[in-house]
């Protein structure tokens, strides 16, 4: 007879117990969005990049100059999500878009509250709907709703 080898067996749990800080570049953007205000970051080359971010994603070259853009902008691509899933923006259908904000040479991924699909298209005006209760998350813009449709 052959002997069986004994197989071992450990639990464990695979799990991250550190907390990351959002450093000067995360932070600030975080601190804007409590404060209804929207960060950007200067390139070497003048471009602006929303959200910020601490390198250059073309020249790695590291960023510092932070700016302030635009709460409004223009939608230049979107793709229209009709069942949100638990955890999403929005509870209803919803569009997830590029928004180039107004002052911005980059696209920020947000949701944009349209009503409903027929409202979007490439190139319309939307503006930020703010968090009431804002504490400096990234959940503090809610959304972009529709910039004439504002109250």
């Amino acid at each position: 007879m052959t002997a069986v080898p004994e197989v071992l067996v450990a639990e464990h749990a695979i799990e991250y117990t550190y907390t990351r800080s959002t450093g000067p570049i995360i932070g600030a953007f975080l601190t804007g969005l409590r404060d209804k205000q929207i960060k950007g970051i200067r390139a070497i080359d003048g471009r602006v990049i929303v959200p910020p971010v601490e390198y250059d994603p073309v020249t790695s070259d590291d960023l510092h100059e932070l700016v302030d853009v635009g709460d409004a902008g223009v939608v230049t691509t979107w793709s229209w999500n009709a069942t949100p899933v638990a955890g999403q923006p929005l509870d209803r259908p919803f569009a997830w878009a590029l928004v180039r904000l107004d002052g911005a040479d980059t696209g920020m991924l947000a949701a944009v509250d349209a009503g409903d699909e027929a409202q979007m298209h490439t190139g319309m005006r939307v503006r930020a709907r703010w968090a009431d209760g804002r504490v400096g998350s990234i959940r503090d813009l809610l959304c972009f709703e529709l910039e004439g449709d504002l109250a």
